[in-house]
């Protein structure tokens, strides 16, 4: 079974990465519940799943922000940096102050001008206008996976001394190193934009070619994800999960070392298993894709719910497991619900803003 080339446009949507996404937003959902939700001793079992949601939704998101992107691009004229910017600039803009007023709404006790991962996004989006003119050059995309090593190695080598600037100035390190900071995510986000627009070009010649690329994409991941296991079972790894294996940064996670294998490694297989489940099995999971296609408005607005409102107005806690996955699923269900509506309120917003076109004649 085959599937046409996604079509070009700013509106494009392609079904296994809206689902994806959605996949993405579940195991957030879960991540920031298992943290918020629970006051009770964290065991190993509520320790695992925070690590494991962790490391497969927030990469995944990043990745998804670079490879989603060439989608929105136009596939028959060739766009100058000054198109790419108007187009990008005022999207990422957006974003980054969507993260600042999560930060007032949400997070007060910190400042507003925290970093956090809609204003990674956001500064991401922007970032990437130049690397995606440098695409149109048949040496852009290795120049930019060059890039996105030499970003993470520098990161590695200047840990240390980041661990101290941060210390020591701790407002400056909230903007620049916090969360998910831009450096070094964006060489996540980098690598995602290659393979995004690899396989789009692959696609679009056939789509059999662009299963190919996805199949090629998942044997990868897993050998990635297979060194990941036998490099920990040849060092004996006590913490194969856990955090303390990686780096910390102002209290927040950076894979290191081997971590890095599963990190890439589960990007690509998940990507590739989304490809054969809704593209090639023709999978009818519309909840996923719903959840994928308003995932940056359930971002924010499930963070609102869940922190602010469950954990702190009504101060609701759900100290077993059977209670925290019903209401796990009932919360789910709850935004599914939203993103419904969003998308509904927003389609006929757009459409009343199109231009009524008079009738010949």
């Amino acid at each position: 079974m085959t599937t046409s080339p996604p079509p070009s446009g700013a509106r494009s949507r392609v079904a296994y990465l809206d689902g994806l996404r959605g996949v993405a937003l579940v195991l957030m959902v879960v991540n920031h519940t298992a943290r918020w939700w629970v006051d009770a001793h964290m065991t190993w079992a509520r320790y695992g799943l925070i690590y494991v949601t962790l490391t497969l939704a927030a990469p995944m998101f990043l990745f998804l922000v670079g490879f989603c992107l060439p989608l929105a691009r136009s596939a028959t004229t060739p766009e100058s940096l000054g198109d790419l910017a108007r187009r990008f600039v005022p999207r990422g803009a957006r974003i980054v102050g969507a993260g600042l007023l999560l930060n007032l709404l949400v997070f007060s006790d910190e400042p507003v001008i925290s970093g956090g991962v809609l204003q990674t996004i956001g500064l991401a989006i922007i970032a990437m206008v130049p690397a995606m003119w440098l695409l149109r050059f048949w040496w852009g995309a290795w120049a930019l996976l060059l890039v996105a090593a030499a970003g993470y190695v520098a990161f590695v080598q200047a840990y240390p001394f980041l661990t101290r600037f941060v210390a020591e100035h701790s407002l400056v390190g909230l903007m620049l190193f916090y969360d998910f900071p831009p450096w070094p995510w964006l060489s996540l986000v980098l690598i995602g934009l290659v393979l995004g627009t690899t396989w789009l070009q692959a696609h679009r010649r056939s789509p059999e070619d662009g299963a190919r690329y996805l199949t090629i994409a998942a044997a990868v991941g897993g050998l990635l994800v297979l060194a990941f296991f036998l490099h920990d079972w040849w060092r004996a790894v006590p913490m194969r999960f856990g955090m303390r294996r990686d780096f910390i940064l102002n209290r927040h996670w950076t894979p290191r070392g081997a971590a890095l294998l599963w990190v890439l490694g589960m990007v690509l297989l998940m990507l590739a298993a989304a490809y054969w489940g809704w593209e090639r099995r023709r999978w009818q999971l519309r909840g996923l894709v719903v959840l994928g296609q308003t995932a940056l408005f359930l971002y924010f607005v499930h963070q609102v719910i869940a922190y602010t409102v469950v954990r702190g107005w009504l101060g609701w806690r759900f100290e077993d497991w059977p209670r925290f996955w019903i209401a796990n699923a009932v919360f789910v269900v709850v935004l599914l619900g939203l993103g419904w509506l969003w998308r509904d309120v927003k389609g006929r917003a757009m459409r009343a803003r199109r231009p009524v076109l008079a009738a010949p004649g």
